[in-house]
């Protein structure tokens, strides 16, 4: 096959996310054979083809990671060195760096496509929104510097797709709203179910985290920011220019006096002794019949953001939602009093790299 009818990948990350991605990416490449893996890093390793004229193994890929002895790139060299690639490229960015998403419009201004559900490029500040998608479109070859994110919101979730799709054909978008993290969704299933008494706020929390389901500090959770950052990146793409998070109220479910303790393990120690505060909003609500969620809602009409505890009827789906399931929904013109509902697992590293994954094969399907 001509070098010049191949895509040529890059892939940042290549743990958690990134893995699960490139696992995903040997189903791709069987029904996709133009597909050139050229590079692939990590903070201390990278693994890239000299010159382009095969791809790196989809099978063996982490123990050649793991004995390479190649330099690691910088952005800027990543970026060099994809131009000088012979065909199409791709970057495939799974990291939550900011450093990198600051990179994005000089790729895309070169005509590289880039994939990734880093949420930090999204929900920086509104300056570098319009240069990110300035510079897709403005991109030097027609065409090629495609931007998809869909995972920077919902995982695998359809949330971008959908949301694009009502904007696009256009439907008036008067209210999101939903629980859009799966942290705190676990949390509040477990701690304010539907049925029974429920747990203890602080052993929920060890709870989830001895589960996988927070960061290994899990203020990096409870602080609101990973809702609000999703927020952001729906207003914008409902029309909002959002300048940020500080933008809008985010109410964290740190205790004040535990804020700036020095470790995640100090947290949890110290979180038994405000129990009693988190019992008091489950039990205000079980006396209304209601029950506690941390819910997100942007209404469109008024531009107002906001993140935090609000108290549901039991029979809304909201509070109905189990797991750690993430639920949105979109109320619209065209939709009417029954808002357009999308539920699923929204976390998880398999979930967010299908995301990833299927971004990517719309790459393929414009630009291949």
């Amino acid at each position: 096959m001509s070098s010049s009818k191949r895509v040529y990948v890059a892939v940042i990350g290549a743990g958690g996310v990134g893995q699960h991605f490139l696992s995903q990416l040997v189903n791709v490449a069987k029904h996709h054979p133009y597909l050139t893996l050229s590079l692939i890093s990590r903070t201390s390793k990278c693994l890239f083809t000299e010159d382009f004229t095969h791809s790196l193994s989809f099978s063996t890929w982490a123990s050649d990671l793991a004995s390479s002895n190649q330099p690691v790139l910088s952005p800027q060299e990543i970026l060099d060195y994809l131009s000088n690639a012979p065909g199409n490229c791709v970057l495939v960015d799974n990291t939550s760096s900011a450093d990198i998403a600051q990179t994005y419009p000089l790729f895309l201004r070169q005509g590289i496509s880039v994939v990734t559900p880093n949420k930090k490029a999204f929900s920086d500040t509104i300056g570098l929104w319009h240069d990110i998608f300035s510079a897709a479109r403005s991109a030097e070859h027609p065409g090629r510097g495609l931007i998809y994110h869909e995972s920077s919101v919902g995982a695998g979730l359809p949330v971008i797709s959908t949301l694009n799709d009502l904007v696009q054909t256009g439907d008036q978008i008067v209210k999101i709203e939903g629980i859009f993290s799966g942290t705190m969704s676990f949390l509040f299933n477990s701690f304010a179910p539907l049925d029974g008494e429920g747990g203890i706020w602080s052993q929920e929390v060890q709870n989830a985290k001895v589960k996988g389901y927070t960061e290994p500090d899990p203020r990096d959770d409870l602080n609101g920011v990973d809702v609000a950052r999703k927020l952001v990146i729906l207003a914008r793409i409902a029309g909002l220019d959002i300048a940020g998070t500080a933008a809008f109220p985010v109410q964290s479910l740190i205790p004040a006096p535990l804020e700036h303790v020095a470790t995640g393990a100090d947290f949890l120690a110290r979180l038994p002794d405000f129990d009693n505060d988190m019992d008091r909003v489950k039990r205000e609500a079980h006396e209304q019949r209601k029950v506690v969620r941390y819910v997100g809602s942007i209404d469109v009409a008024s531009a107002e953001l906001k993140v935090g505890l609000e108290k549901f009827n039991r029979e809304h789906p909201i509070a109905a939602l189990k797991g750690s399931d993430n639920i949105i929904a979109f109320h619209t013109k065209r939709y009417g009093p029954n808002p357009l509902i999308i539920q699923g697992a929204g976390a998880g590293g398999a979930v967010t790299a299908m995301g990833v994954t299927a971004d990517l094969l719309k790459v393929l399907q414009r630009i291949a």
